[in-house]
């Protein structure tokens, strides 16, 4: 990030947190803007691969990060990160932002609706209405920047969300889903946002850690049979050796897999 930019995003950060109310307890089913808030000042000076911007949705506003292939750019690849994180989360987030670039891919990672820490999968549930208006106004932004593929690309808790906005929109703007992590909730809280791959029109990668957490493991067959029923020969499910549900130092790894998915994936044909 240029010193142009970090001026201009540091100006539009320190914006957004004077018009900020004084920071409360979320109990109210909305995201916790404070928390973002403070993400966000954490890490936006510190982004040196890619440009820190700020879009629109639900009347607040988002960061997120834009990384450009300049050279090549064979489409944009969406990242949701997982629950309670940021668009830079070292684990998922930042490898695959930074590392999808060399594979010929620009990126852009979104800040996704949070609370305070410690809150669970259900009491995530009322924020994933709040995400779907980010998931659209990240897309909007990206097709107005390009008219190359998008590619969604979900993790964790950001595959819930994913799922939510593909159970209430469809996958018509968009023309790939990469979910990793998919189907981890709480203890004794059972999965309330289904997967969507059967009525899916676009290719989709189901890719998950050898170490991932026993109840995502056990859906994987049912997870493989809605892969099957939707139909797309480019719908593969990839198991990623030695990893575990959040991916802690596979950042390398988790990105070539994605990447090989990315450049041996036919996506023409849902242009």
């Amino acid at each position: 990030m240029t010193n142009k930019s970090k001026t201009v995003a540091s100006l539009c950060l320190a914006i957004w947190l004077c018009a900020l109310p004084a920071a409360e307890a979320r109990s109210d089913g909305r995201p916790d803007y404070e928390r973002e808030a403070r993400l966000a000042e954490q890490i936006v000076d510190d982004i040196f691969d890619g440009e820190p911007i700020w879009l629109d949705a639900n009347n607040h506003q988002f960061l997120g990060i834009h990384t450009l292939n300049e050279e090549e750019n064979k489409g944009t690849v969406l990242i949701l990160h997982g629950r309670g994180y940021h668009p830079d989360w070292p684990e998922v987030a930042a490898p695959l932002r930074t590392g999808l670039v060399d594979a010929g891919w620009s990126t852009l990672s979104i800040q996704m609706p949070v609370l305070q820490k410690g809150r669970l999968y259900y009491d995530y549930l009322p924020l994933f209405k709040f995400a779907r208006g980010r998931i659209e106004s990240a897309i909007s932004y990206i097709a107005s920047t390009s008219d190359q593929p998008i590619i969604l690309a979900a993790h964790s808790c950001g595959a819930h969300m994913a799922n939510d906005w593909l159970n209430n929109r469809n996958d018509s703007k968009i023309d790939g889903y990469i979910i990793m992590g998919a189907g981890a909730t709480d203890y004794r809280q059972e999965l309330k946002t289904p997967f969507p791959f059967a009525g899916m029109r676009v290719p989709v990668l189901d890719l998950h850690g050898e170490l991932e957490f026993p109840r995502p493991i056990a859906m994987l067959p049912e997870r493989m049979a809605l892969l099957d029923a939707g139909g797309n020969p480019g719908s593969k499910q990839i198991m990623l050796l030695n990893a575990d549900h959040y991916f802690h130092d596979a950042g390398d790894p988790l990105t070539e897999v994605v990447a090989g998915w990315l450049n041996t994936t036919d996506f023409s044909a849902q242009r």
